[in-house]
């Protein structure tokens, strides 16, 4: 089961330093690694899959030199990119679970909202000073992370970690519950940590555990989520309901294909163009295959717009029917 399945880390840091060199020594098949930063001498201390010879190099490139060292017959699958609307669910779509090792909320959004669109498990880890936490996100079973955080916080109620800093070995306790977490979920045995959030003080060397519900009224993953599928959209069409189907593709994009009757909005000038849609009116967005349209959805549900809703699986769903 570990040889045939494939995971993706998205964060080559911290957390996905120790993840990472144990799933490859556990012999994880396939190991995709989601990194856009270079190795800094400051971040060391936590980032282990890293050495001060490789100060200056791409993160993904050491880490998988290091990954090949400890086992030769994993395939690694580099991708030198920073997580964004535009690519996230063609870069989770290929792996069986994606661990979140990033360091701030929008990205953990992302990944989450990904996640649930494309029915992947999102193994979760977050670090701050002598503080850990850990989950495992599945919609099909549990909880989204926007059921224990819907919102991004403002930038001034949470500090960057540069501000805060790290104990170097939080993430690394953390990391190894993530990568625990993974290979329990692919053996299918054990309990994972679905509906649990699992707390470490590392001051205190405490762990404690949450029990984390389901949010019936969770956008992403509730009764009522803020996504609607290919043919239930085309039954709207059927029954000639009203409601504005926007596009948040580039122009060449739309140009090529788009679905009849839609309203074009690229994903980048939204903020500045949402006054030309109607506030009272349903709003359905759509893009390729609902990564970004998701992420547009949010922008619109910020800005007041009361009723929007992501067509799952974009035009690429579309064009199946």
């Amino acid at each position: 089961k570990l040889k045939k399945s494939s995971v993706l880390l998205v964060g080559i840091g911290g957390l996905g330093s120790p993840a990472a060199l144990y799933l490859a020594a556990a012999g994880v098949g396939r190991i995709g690694l989601a990194d856009s930063d270079a190795v800094e001498p400051a971040n060391l201390h936590r980032q282990i899959i890293h050495a001060a010879a490789d100060i200056g190099r791409a993160k993904i490139e050491s880490a998988a030199e290091s990954l090949r060292a400890i086992n030769p017959h994993v395939a690694i699958e580099p991708h030198n990119v920073r997580l964004a609307a535009s690519n996230a669910a063609d870069l989770l779509k290929p792996y069986d679970v994606v661990l979140d090792c990033t360091d701030n909320f929008p990205a953990r959004h992302l990944v989450n909202d990904t996640c649930v669109l494309l029915g992947k498990p999102d193994v979760y880890g977050s670090v701050s000073g002598f503080e850990g936490q850990a989950s495992v996100f599945d919609a099909a079973r549990g909880p989204c992370y926007r059921c224990l955080c819907r919102e991004t916080p403002p930038p001034d109620v949470v500090p960057p970690a540069a501000e805060t800093g790290v104990l170097g070995v939080v993430p690394g306790l953390v990391g190894l519950v993530q990568a625990t977490e993974t290979i329990k979920l692919i053996l299918g045995k054990g309990d994972p940590l679905i509906g649990r959030l699992l707390m470490i003080d590392a001051l205190a060397m405490k762990f404690r555990e949450l029990k984390l519900p389901k949010d019936p009224d969770c956008p992403t993953c509730g009764k009522t989520p803020a996504a609607i599928t290919a043919a239930e959209l085309k039954n709207k069409f059927a029954r000639k309901d009203e409601f504005i189907l926007l596009d948040v593709r580039e122009r060449h994009e739309f140009d090529e294909k788009h679905i009849p009757g839609a309203v074009l909005i690229p994903l980048a000038t939204l903020a500045a163009n949402m006054q030309h849609l109607q506030r009272g009116v349903h709003i359905i967005v759509y893009c390729r295959s609902g990564g970004r349209s998701a992420h547009a959805a949010e922008i619109l549900r910020k800005a007041g717009f009361a009723k929007v809703t992501n067509l799952k699986g974009g035009i690429l769903a579309w064009e199946k029917l």
